[in-house]
């Protein structure tokens, strides 16, 4: 009875702050005040106080956890709205999924490797722009700590919501398909989500940029990762 209070305790507690993070806002429209980010913080700062240990809060959260497969399947609706347009793009989505896919497994591991990062480490980043479930069993299978990606996987997805503003303004870069693709192939379903709020169409083919990078990433990562360590 005790581990059901607690998990039902655990799912309110993240509920209740995405919740109000949500209701603030649609009050205060700024990227410091996206959902994801003050929800998360306040779930952090909760535990640290009660000194609550991750274990114990993912008896209720993988609950929440294991409802990102059917919000993920949700996407294709959209998906099924666009659906020509998304046929016609179709070698320009691919190519560019695949420079971003293989760009991000680079850009980790060599910046990393020469920031004197241990190869557990390393290995653990490499995956880090795919969503969750596929980084960490890349990351489990060349090496790396399951945990420790996870946390990569989400600086990743909130970083790049937070800065692509600022680098798409700087590049110039506004049409659909290329927002798409550099969000779902860099910040998964956290950038997908963003891109859909933003625009449907965007949205859409991030989606699909999202589904085949983590596709590239899992054939290229390990390949990638002897070649370069």
């Amino acid at each position: 009875m005790s581990q059901i209070l607690l998990a039902l305790a655990m799912m309110v507690l993240t509920i209740v702050s995405y919740i109000a993070s949500l209701h603030l806002y649609r009050k205060h429209r700024r990227i410091y005040t996206t959902p994801v980010i003050i929800s998360t913080l306040v779930v952090i700062v909760f535990l640290l106080l009660f000194q609550v240990p991750y274990e114990t809060y993912m008896i209720g959260g993988k609950w929440i956890d294991r409802l990102l497969g059917p919000a993920v399947v949700a996407l294709a609706y959209p998906l099924y709205q666009y659906r020509k347009v998304l046929q016609e793009m179709f070698i320009p989505i691919v190519t560019g999924t695949v420079v971003g896919a293989v760009v991000g497994i680079g850009s980790g591991l060599l910046l990393s490797k020469w920031a004197g990062f241990s190869n557990l480490i390393i290995h653990s980043i490499v995956p880090k722009s795919v969503t969750t479930p596929v980084a960490m069993s890349i990351s489990e299978s060349t090496g790396g700590v399951m945990p420790l990606t996870a946390v990569f996987v989400m600086i990743a997805g909130i970083g790049g919501m937070l800065i692509h503003p600022l680098v798409m303004r700087y590049s110039g870069l506004t049409h659909s398909v290329g927002r798409g693709v550099g969000m779902g192939s860099a910040s998964h379903a956290i950038g997908t989500a963003a891109s859909m709020e933003r625009d449907a169409l965007e949205g859409s083919i991030s989606t699909v940029a999202m589904v085949l990078s983590a596709v590239i990433v899992s054939i290229v990562a390990p390949g990638l990762t002897l070649l370069l360590l």
